[in-house]
């Protein structure tokens, strides 16, 4: 036991308040003073092992304090009273229950107390006698009296076995001595031999000994050869063998399903199909089935055999020698080449053959086999595909647990490295199948299916569902309403955007999808996306003010069809940003590719494809890089860790830019770097735009001839390398305006490298128009360069010559035979002059076309592309994130300052100088947009003289009015709040005022809700606010504002609501089931779960990556502790000091969900009556004083 205890005042008050408040026992009590007949009357509190007593009950300072840790408690009788006073005093004294606490240490006198009721007695000496640890004393000593014992056992079972060891030394002892003895006695026996010749009987003791001797020679036999086994066990030589026996048991269950799978493959389709080609109407010709299956068959024969190698080896366990295996199996998996390198052309066969009804029927009754159990062709087909790698790991596995000295060591090495060999050279291929199955997915969705979702390159960008305005005819809109229904219900379209096609198609009441007969596949090579209308366009600001500004145009431009407009309509100016973002970054990546495959074209060897494929920058990590295994849109390999170098080279990377990374990027940049740092990036690469591309990359792109490349490569200049403003090249072109349409050209790669095509598709106002039609057949790949929709219509009044600066002199237009132009054909705009020069670099050099000018015509290239890179950037800065410039206004004049010099360029095409002036348009206007209503303004609107009261409002009324204001709160929070958990430091109102104020308001809804239900007296009252309180969270869920769902519901679950047990039996079960579900729905549980679960239910367009369908309001706080979670678990920059990208991508996408929804505005109009009882703070009752009002209303029970 304890025998003192340290404390201070401190100490003592702080226990002492936590006695008042918590203690176990409270209450008054007697206690004796020093006299002996004197008793005072103290008010007592128990807490834990500690009792207090104070002078009175709102006394705050103790008068003192008893341990009572070891102390006993016992009754006492009454003292025995004199008779003076009157009879009912003594009585009253009689009746009272004494009792007296005694303290363990010495020199302490016992604590006597009384109180007034003998049942109060009792409780206080039974939490006194819990106080004081008396059972767990006794428990102690129980314990000690055990551990004694148990030490007194142990000790004598030492002295026995001390005991016994001393008696093995004496029978070792003995035995030795015995040994001697009979060593002496055979020494005499053989000298009484001849004496003793006739004695042919042993002697007993000798047998016995002898049995004794062979028994313990036996014994130490047996334990030294146990000990080695088990040392054997216990190695590290053995775990591995054990580890590499598992491996090879689990390879060869693998390759036994890999047999199976090869066996249903070949046994239940390729066989059954070879039998229906050779019927008399067969669904599938032969050739048709040897394209899907390719060799298939030969595979499954070269694995059966495998597989009974492998069967043969585990029957000679655990002796497994694999190498000579793999040495006969390395020549024929060769085979795999020829089925990866067609596996793209097996399915496109396969998706041709679909097509044929009595095929697919077919298909599908061998697909529902039991034994494909549920799986496609498609799938048995792709199972090949990842053997070897499957292989390959198996490999790496063994050599791991196999020892440097093995016997196959240096064999399942070499097999290893085959393998790999062979892995690389099939890699693409791979790698193409996993995008064409994502593409398949949506083909088979398409009744009529797409052929074009079969090519490798097409990546999946996003999909929606749009509106498509009625055609336009000679250029004029059809006057229709946006709210239509019929416009609504005929023109809903659902849309596909991929990296070279935008699909159109409608879905039938199946589910079904159908392509539009005219314009449902439109090739972006081929497309103009007209993002704003032109100012002179009367019909076009008509068509703004009818649509509320939410369409843009797509001019699509087939060579060997008429021009037509797709007129598409989003359903909100937010989501038709994000559709013409992605529409037009998808154009300028192939554009850009374009540009740079005409750059390369004259080397056979060097393509952009090959160029990226083959820089190992982008692939294989550094230093200062690392990289995952998943691939973006532009097939290469995702950033994990990054120094800031090397984000901004992929940022201004001209061969290709991500989607993913330019989004990401531009949403957390401000974590390792600064605006000022990205906007000096992207200048420089405007103004020297040759910093932007590798070396290696640079040295092939001079590659024309060597003398060539020792004429522009010396110290790794070039003469044209920066830009000069001041003494532009002498450009010029002939052109002659017309009120028809401009040429069209593209920009060509032929399939041969040798030979070049040049494409030029002229729509011509005569009656017998001039074409130039290629000589070779038409490449996949096209690249388009055409000026704007504004430049494109002549002045029919202007005929004279004017002079362009983006085409070199000596690479003017002619016209076949050598004729000139004349006013009846169409005039070349500066965009297709420029097409013109770039595209005849590939057929050889004119008269006077030497190597020095076309390599300038090259940088001229290079730095058209970089200014489209500079400018593709900035659009999605100032666009998408106008917030940065509205709050730095040095970083907008100098972005002002850039634009403002990119227009200055001598060299700019029509096109770019649209461009630039878009951005320059919208990064000057203050209020960029802004139709958004601000809370503050909703204040001001709302001075009206008399606000609403809660009984003349509906339900409705405040349903909608909540989610306005809660949208409004919710939208201004600008996306840089959510970086770096602002929300959760000390300066948090100076960090994340927004988010504060957000959180301030949805206290104050709640409050008010509470409020209001309290102000009631009747109970009637109250249940019937409580329930139109519960229609109004329901409505707002259905309006999708979950945020006021959770704040009506955290209303009614306060203590001071929930506790009304008797008004909630007023309450009708329909709303308290609702109330149930309401609850369900919003519940913290599991991360917002059943919450998440529902924003997925409401989903309507898919390319949201927050899956519920704006306008909507969610609940923050899931988001805020989705960014918590990301932001504690993972730091923002390695150990190296590298920039942890993929924690920038994870808190990209939360940003991009919340901003989703901040964008989308609702369409309720405001009521100030409303808006302002909404906002009234002077009905907010505080929550001390709600639960006071609470008690009063429905005091506690007695208990």
């Amino acid at each position: 036991m304890q025998k003192s205890v340290r404390y201070n005042e401190g100490h003592a008050l702080y226990l002492a308040f936590l006695a008042r408040k918590e203690g176990t026992k409270r209450g008054f009590l007697s206690k004796k003073a020093a006299e002996a007949s004197r008793w005072h009357e103290k008010w007592f509190a128990l807490y834990q092992n500690v009792l207090f007593y104070f002078e009175g009950e709102q006394s705050g300072r103790p008068a003192g304090m008893y341990l009572l840790e070891g102390c006993s408690c016992e009754r006492t009788p009454a003292p025995p009273r004199t008779s003076a006073g009157p009879a009912g005093a003594r009585d009253a004294l009689d009746k009272q229950y004494y009792f007296t606490v005694l303290f363990g240490h010495e020199g302490q006198k016992p604590l006597e107390l009384r109180c007034e009721e003998e049942q109060a007695g009792k409780e206080w000496m039974e939490a006194i006698h819990q106080a004081s640890y008396a059972d767990i004393l006794i428990e102690r000593e129980v314990l000690m009296q055990k551990y004694i014992h148990l030490v007194q056992i142990v000790e004598t079972e030492k002295i026995a076995a001390n005991q016994l060891r001393h008696q093995l030394e004496d029978q070792d002892t003995e035995i030795e001595r015995l040994k001697s003895e009979i060593v002496a006695l055979n020494k005499t026996k053989e000298r009484m031999r001849p004496y003793h010749s006739h004695q042919e009987d042993e002697d007993p003791d000798i047998k016995k000994i002898k049995k004794v001797q062979s028994f313990m020679r036996g014994w130490l036999c047996r334990r030294k050869w146990k000990t080695i086994v088990q040392d054997y066990i216990c190695s590290p030589h053995a775990e591995s063998m054990r580890k590499r026996n598992q491996i090879v048991f689990t390879m060869v269950e693998a390759e036994t399903e890999y047999v199976h799978q090869l066996y249903i493959l070949v046994n239940g389709f390729l066989r059954p199909l070879r039998m229906a080609a050779s019927s008399k109407k067969p669904p599938i010709s032969h050739d048709d089935v040897s394209s899907i299956f390719l060799n298939s068959e030969t595979i499954m024969f070269l694995h059966e055999i495998f597989h009974q190698g492998l069967k043969a080896r585990l029957a000679n366990w655990p002796t497994l020698v694999l190498a000579d295996l793999f040495d006969i199996l390395l020549p024929m998996l060769n085979i795999y080449q020829e089925f990866v390198r067609n596996h793209q052309y097996s399915l496109q066969v396969l998706a041709n053959c679909k097509q044929n009804r009595d095929f697919d029927k077919l298909l599908k009754q061998y697909e529902a086999n039991p034994a494909c159990e549920g799986r496609m062709l498609e799938t048995f087909l792709t199972y090949p595909m990842f053997q070897i790698p499957r292989y390959i790991i198996t490999l790496h596995e063994l050599l791991a647990h196999t020892p440097h000295e093995h016997v196959e060591r240096k064999s399942l090495e070499f097999a290893k490295s085959k393998l790999e060999e062979l892995s690389r050279v099939m890699h693409d291929e791979v790698s193409d199948t996993e995008n064409i199955r994502k593409n398949l997915a949506i083909e088979r969705m398409i009744v009529e299916g797409c052929d074009i979702l079969l090519d490798t390159s097409q990546t999946f960008i996003r999909q929606g569902s749009l509106i498509q305005v009625p055609s336009v005819e000679r250029g004029k809109l059809s006057k229709v309403r946006l709210g239509s229904l019929s416009l609504k219900k005929e023109g809903e379209r659902q849309c596909f955007l991929f990296t070279k096609h935008f699909l159109i198609c409608t879905r039938s009441s199946g589910g079904k999808l159908h392509l539009l007969k005219t314009g449902g596949v439109l090739s972006l090579i081929q497309c103009t996306l007209i993002e704003e209308p032109d100012a002179s366009d009367d019909d076009s600001k008509g068509s703004g003010h009818m649509f509320g500004h939410l369409d843009f145009k797509i001019v699509v431009e087939p060579p060997d069809a008429a021009p037509f407009t797709v007129v598409l309509l989003a359903p909100s100016r937010q989501e038709k940003a994000a559709w013409m973002s992605d529409i037009s970054q998808c154009v300028d990546n192939i554009r850009c590719n374009g540009l740079m495959t005409i750059v390369f074209e004259e080397n056979s060897k060097v393509t952009v494809p090959h160029m990226i494929k083959s820089d190992a920058r982008l692939h294989k990590d550094d230093t200062d890089i690392c990289f995952s295994k998943t691939l973006n849109s532009c097939k290469v390999p995702q950033i994990r860790y990054a120094s800031v170098e090397r984000l901004l080279e992929r940022l201004t990377d001209l061969r290709f830019l991500s989607i993913d990374f330019l989004n990401t990027f531009l949403h957390t940049y401000r974590i390792f770097t600064t605006a000022t740092v990205v906007l000096a990036k992207l200048s420089d690469i405007y103004k020297r735009p040759f910093t932007s591309i590798p070396v290696r990359s640079l040295e092939l792109f001079f590659a024309t001839s060597p003398n060539n490349r020792g004429e522009h490569m010396v110290d790794g200049k070039s003469p044209r390398l920066c830009r000069k403003f001041s003494s532009p090249p002498p450009l010029a072109v002939s052109r002659t305006s017309s009120p028809v349409r401009a040429r069209k050209l593209s920009l060509t790669s032929s399939l041969n490298a040798r030979i070049g095509a040049l494409d030029l598709t002229t729509s011509s106002c005569s009656s017998s128009p001039t074409t130039h039609s290629p000589t070779a057949s038409p490449p996949p790949h096209t690249a388009v360069l055409e000026s704007s929709p504004a430049d494109r219509a002549g002045d029919p009044t202007e005929l004279s010559p004017c002079r362009s600066p983006s085409t070199p002199r000596h690479l003017r237009y002619r016209q076949p035979g050598g004729q000139a132009a004349d006013s009846s054909h169409c005039s070349v705009s500066p965009a297709s002059a420029f097409a013109i020069a770039t595209a005849a670099a590939g057929h050889g050099s004119p008269p006077g076309f030497n190597n020095t000018e076309r390599t300038c015509d090259k940088e001229f290239i290079i730095r058209r592309t970089a200014t489209n890179r500079v400018l593709n950037v900035l659009r999605h800065w100032v666009s998408k994130h106008a917030q940065d410039f509205e709050l730095n206004n040095e970083l907008k004049m100098n972005v002002l300052n850039l634009l403002e010099e990119v227009l200055r360029d001598p060299d700019l095409l029509p096109q770019e100088r649209k461009a630039t002036a878009n951005i320059l348009r919208a990064l000057s206007q203050d209020d960029q947009d802004d139709i958004h209503l601000k809370l503050e303004d909703i204040i001001q609107m709302t001075d009206c003289p008399k606000a609403e009261c809660f009984e003349t409002l509906s339900a409705m009324e405040l349903a909608e009015q909540i989610t306005l204001l809660d949208h409004v709160v919710f939208r201004s929070i600008p996306y840089e709040e959510f970086l770096g958990q602002g929300w959760m430091k000390l300066d948090k109102n100076e960090r994340t005022p927004y988010i504060m104020k957000t959180s301030q308001h949805f206290n104050e809804m709640s409050n008010l809700v509470a409020s209001q239900i309290m102000n009631y007296a009747d109970i009637s009252s109250r249940a019937n606010a409580i329930e139109k309180w519960v229609a109004v969270a329901d409505i707002c869920r259905c309006l999708h504002n979950y945020n006021g769902v959770l704040e009506i519901t955290a209303a009614l679950n306060r203590s001071a609501i929930y506790r009304l047990k008797k008004t909630w039996a007023k309450v009708s079960k329909q709303t308290k089931a609702l109330m149930d579900k309401l609850q369900k729905t919003v519940s913290s549980e599991g991360r917002f779960k059943n919450l998440r679960e529902t924003l997925k239910k409401n989903k309507k367009h898919s390319s949201w990556p927050c899956s519920c369908n704006p306008p909507a309001v969610p609940y923050l706080g899931m988001y805020l502790t989705d960014l918590a979670f990301i932001e504690e678990g993972t730091p923002n920059f390695t150990e190296e000091g590298l920039v942890n990208f993929s924690k920038m991508r994870m808190i990209s996408h939360i940003i991009r969900e919340i901003r989703q929804f901040q964008q989308t505005a609702y369409r309720i109009d405001q009521q100030p009556k409303v808006i302002q009882y909404l906002l009234d703070k002077a009905l907010i009752i505080d929550e001390d004083t709600l639960y006071e009002l609470s008690l009063k209303i429905e005091p506690r029970l007695p208990a």
